[in-house]
Formats: structure tokens, sequence, C-alpha cells
């Protein structure tokens, strides 16, 4: 009777272990997509970015953020920024500066960036209409590139 219990009492330890071991790896397994997208979208954001000189230059008006990889904040608006690009990719230059990279301090500089994301909306004169600081929503975001457009669009 003793043998029973003390097999019960040994494997009852390693099931539960493995019961949680594999509700963790399904749970990773369904929801990787949800967790992993941001962070894919903003090691990408070098990728979706014009040239800042280039977008100073062209005479359009320009949406300027200044990200890092390691921000959550960065992370958790990556998808709704994506959006904005494409809505409004046509008449908006979108420049991304990460400002873990050096080749772009002066920008931070200029910018007097001092938290992130930090995005300004610069006219097509190059003159800085708006600085937002932190997390946004999409329609404050919104609001603030229609500002360029008299709310034409």
């Amino acid at each position: 009777m003793d043998s029973k219990n003390q097999f019960f009492s040994n494997t009852f330890p390693r099931k539960i272990f493995l019961i949680i071991f594999l509700i963790f790896i399904i749970s990773i397994l369904i929801f990787k997509n949800n967790i992993f997208e941001s962070t894919l979208l903003l090691k990408k954001f070098g990728n979706y970015s014009m040239d800042p000189q280039l977008a100073f230059s062209n005479k359009k008006p320009t949406y300027l953020e200044f990200y890092a990889e390691w921000c959550e904040v960065c992370r958790e608006m990556a998808p709704d920024i994506i959006q904005l690009k494409k809505d409004f990719d046509k008449d908006i230059n979108f420049v991304f500066l990460n400002v873990d990279n050096p080749k772009w301090d002066k920008y931070v500089k200029k910018f007097d960036v001092n938290g992130i994301p930090q995005i300004n909306i610069i006219d097509s004169n190059s003159n800085l209409l708006s600085t937002l600081t932190g997390l946004q929503d999409e329609n404050n975001l919104k609001e603030s590139i229609k500002v360029l457009f008299g709310n034409g669009i």
C-alpha cells in the first residue's frame, strides 16, 4: 500500500509540471503573433522611413518620429503608426529615427528629444507645428496630421 502512495506522490508533481508546461507552450503558439508583431514592426521602422534630408527638402509635410527598439510605448504604438503611414503616405513624408543610432544625433539635438517616442509634425515649409511625446492614441495622431491639411482630409 505504501508503494502505491509513494508512486502517486512521486508522479503527481511531474504531471502537474507537464500540464503547466504544455499550457505555457500552447499559449505562446497561440499568442505569438500578437506578442511579437509590434516588436517586429518597430525593428522595421528604419525600412519604412524616408531619408530626413530628402523629407525636409521636398516641400511635403513631414511626420518625424524618434523611437527606440527597447521602448515599450514605441512598441505599443507601432501598429497604429504603420496604419497612419498607409493612410497618409502619398501626402506626407514619414521619417523614423532610432535614437540609439549615432548617425541621427544631429536631429536628436535639433529637435530637443528628451523622451520617446517623440513625434514632430512639420509643415511643407519645414515649420514645426507640434511635438507629441509619450503614448498617443491613433485618433490624437490623426488629428495632429489633419492639421497639416487644414482638416481637408
